[in-house]
């Protein structure tokens, strides 16, 4: 509360380059303020704490984590979590699909781990950052969706795409995505996605703009036109030459995990570094996070990202729990239906 006050009395005065808060729990609030008047941080107005609290943990009003207690909370268990690196610690040697991710905006939210372990898989868990998990809402066009090595296909391998997603990590310490939905505007994929690799694709109409450097993602779900909705603008900005510690855990993901034939699978892929840029979050009016059963996030995202792209290769599916066993392969489990 005092962060928010103290914020509007600074945006109005017009020689306020930066703030300086007495602690990082003030942080959320001055954001707040800021995003209010018009003003981006840190473009026009520079937001600085010393408590070394992330922005999203204090957002959720968290209190700052000893230096001692930093380490991942499955490894003070025992468990060890691969760390988060730049390209995949588990290279695709036979991809068994291929896509490309193109004019790609990254949105996130914090969100307390209890609120979305219910949403994940058997065998993961939420994974975090400072004791915080995230959601994400993903506009993108994707391109050149093929089987096998490639090449992927022009005409039905391209077409706009916008997912909802969590962040799991599972038995055997390896992170990945767990998707709550996918709209793509292209029906053969969408059901590809559902009945192969029983992922939660919807057919919608979708459209991809870009007007003087300003990028415009529409989505509206559903043959019917009556679905949910989501429309985000967006301008990108100056390439990032060192991701953060937070950016990199968004988006540094080799595989996804997804409920597969009973059990869980981990479906590695690999592709280039992002190449990450600023962006700027000119208008958002969505309904897809709450349709995918999420709380409303009533904030402006803490993380903003934009990319140009990257050329995706899939993996086989792994199951998670039972090292070295592929999906499909006999096992002492024993099978039931997928729920």
């Amino acid at each position: 509360m005092y962060g928010y006050v103290a914020g509007l009395e600074r945006a109005v005065q017009p020689d306020c380059t930066a703030v300086f808060a007495a602690n990082d729990q003030l942080k959320p609030g001055l954001l707040r303020a800021f995003h209010e008047r018009g003003l981006t941080v840190p473009a026009d107005i520079g937001v600085v704490g010393f408590d070394d609290m992330s922005p999203s943990a204090a957002a959720l009003g968290r209190k700052p984590v000893p230096p001692t207690d930093r380490r991942p909370r499955a490894r003070r268990q025992g468990m060890e979590i691969e760390p988060v690196t730049p390209t995949t610690p588990r290279p695709v040697r036979r991809p068994a699909l291929v896509q490309g991710w193109h004019e790609l905006t990254f949105l996130h939210w914090p969100v307390e781990p209890d609120r979305v372990a219910g949403l994940l898989p058997a065998g993961t868990r939420p994974d975090t950052l400072d004791g915080v998990t995230y959601v994400g809402l993903v506009p993108f066009l994707m391109r050149g969706v093929g089987l096998g090595p490639g090449p992927g296909l022009p005409y039905l391998g391209t077409f706009c795409e916008t997912n909802v997603r969590l962040y799991s990590v599972d038995e055997r310490g390896r992170r990945g995505v767990v998707f709550l939905s996918l709209d793509a505007s292209r029906l053969l994929p969408v059901l590809v996605g559902r009945l192969g690799v029983r992922l939660p694709y919807v057919w919608s109409a979708m459209r991809l703009r870009r007007t003087n450097g300003v990028l415009t993602y529409t989505c509206r779900r559903g043959a019917t036109g009556r679905g949910p909705t989501s429309r985000a603008v967006v301008r990108p900005g100056a390439p990032i030459a060192r991701p953060s510690p937070l950016e990199l855990f968004l988006t540094a993901r080799w595989g996804m995990h997804v409920p597969w034939h009973g059990r869980t699978a981990h479906i590695p892929n690999e592709h280039a570094p992002w190449p990450l840029h600023r962006a700027e979050l000119l208008g958002l009016d969505d309904d897809l996070v709450t349709a995918a059963g999420l709380p409303r996030m009533t904030d402006p995202p803490v993380s903003v990202l934009y990319t140009p792209g990257v050329s995706v290769r899939f993996g086989r599916p792994d199951s998670v729990g039972t090292a070295g066993l592929r999906v499909g392969e006999r096992s002492g489990i024993e099978k039931r239906r997928a729920p």
